[in-house]
């Protein structure tokens, strides 16, 4: 067992082992116990399911802290609240996905399960990517935070606008590409219909599966801000990718929670986008303007957390009184 100890990515093999052994076994009692028969989830189970994925992130983020120092923690700690916050975001454009493809709810937690396992996968590739262009050139660093840089200013400054589903380029391609049916049939991604034309059985794509690649292909899109915004907390692969994964596992839970009361989250567009100008600015305050070379891990996990949980009370102050919309 010798070779669990050797080092991968910069971290010991059975590390990584350990934590994909963690994200398997709750998709599989996820998938296999609490859901095992389509229904919709509501409110209140969706946030007792949240707040456990929030509690074991917390308790892997104490392993991490234990078994690889405070310096490594506090790091974690700070990339899973970013992308904690960043994920609310999903949660309006998954609502509107499955609005226009007309998922009814007993549906949605399978496709965000499903686009969860994708996405766990996409998210790798994208990180092994980030990793190998900062260790080989460590000035893409600066290319990350100049970006984070440009993005928070144009959150704070260019106004919201619903997304057009209809016109998004992903789904106009697959509408082209693939035989689609026009019925929902259930649960399933992919059944077998009779050809109008030929009369011959074919197989054909079900609107669920078309909302579920959509999903993912909107989830790579939001990944282009979270991904740097991680690198330029840390570039250890390890910590980069546990936080980032430890953060959308409770997606598929919290959206439930989420889809019918998203625009009492407006304000905290405005704290992200804070967040983002600040995590891209301190990787040139610390190589350029500190002896260290670095900011201090608690600054950056305080000032994170702490713009987010502002951004998070003034909105539910702001839009006390609203009442709740419905979820599609």
């Amino acid at each position: 067992m010798d070779f669990l100890f050797l080092d991968w990515l910069g971290t010991p093999l059975w590390f990584w082992v350990a934590f994909v052994a963690i994200v398997l076994t709750l998709t599989a009692f996820d998938l296999g116990v609490l859901h095992k028969e389509d229904r919709a989830m509501g409110v209140r189970e969706s946030l007792v399911l949240s707040v456990f994925y929030i509690g074991i992130a917390m308790l892997f983020g104490l392993w991490v802290w234990y078994a690889r120092g405070a310096d490594l923690g506090m790091k974690y700690y700070t990339g899973f609240f970013i992308e904690k916050a960043l994920s609310i975001d999903n949660v309006f454009v998954i609502s509107l996905i499955f609005s226009f493809f007309a998922i009814p709810r007993e549906y949605q937690y399978r496709a965000l399960l499903w686009g969860i396992l994708a996405v766990i996968v996409l998210r790798g590739l994208m990180i092994a990517a980030g990793a190998a262009l900062v260790e080989q050139f460590y000035w893409t660093l600066y290319l990350f935070a100049a970006f984070l840089i440009v993005t928070g200013l144009r959150m704070l400054w260019v106004s919201d606008h619903d997304p057009d589903i209809g016109n998004n380029r992903a789904v106009q391609w697959l509408s082209r590409h693939m035989r689609v049916s026009r019925e929902l049939h259930g649960r399933h991604f992919l059944v077998k219909e009779q050809d109008a034309r030929t009369g011959k059985m074919v197989l054909a794509a079900t609107p669920l599966l078309l909302a579920l690649i959509v999903i993912n292909v909107a989830d790579l899109i939001f990944a282009v801000d979270s991904v740097p915004a991680i690198f330029a907390i840390t570039t250890d692969t390890f910590i980069v990718y546990t936080s980032n994964i430890m953060a959308i596992l409770g997606l598929r839970a919290l959206y439930f929670a989420l889809a019918a009361m998203i625009h009492r989250f407006h304000y905290l567009k405005y704290a992200l986008a804070l967040v983002l100008v600040f995590i891209g600015s301190k990787i040139f305050i610390g190589d350029f303007l500190t002896e260290s070379g670095k900011v201090p891990p608690v600054i950056s996990l305080g000032v994170t957390f702490a713009l987010i949980l502002g951004g998070v009370v003034w909105s539910l102050w702001k839009t006390r009184g609203e009442a709740a919309h419905p979820a599609p």
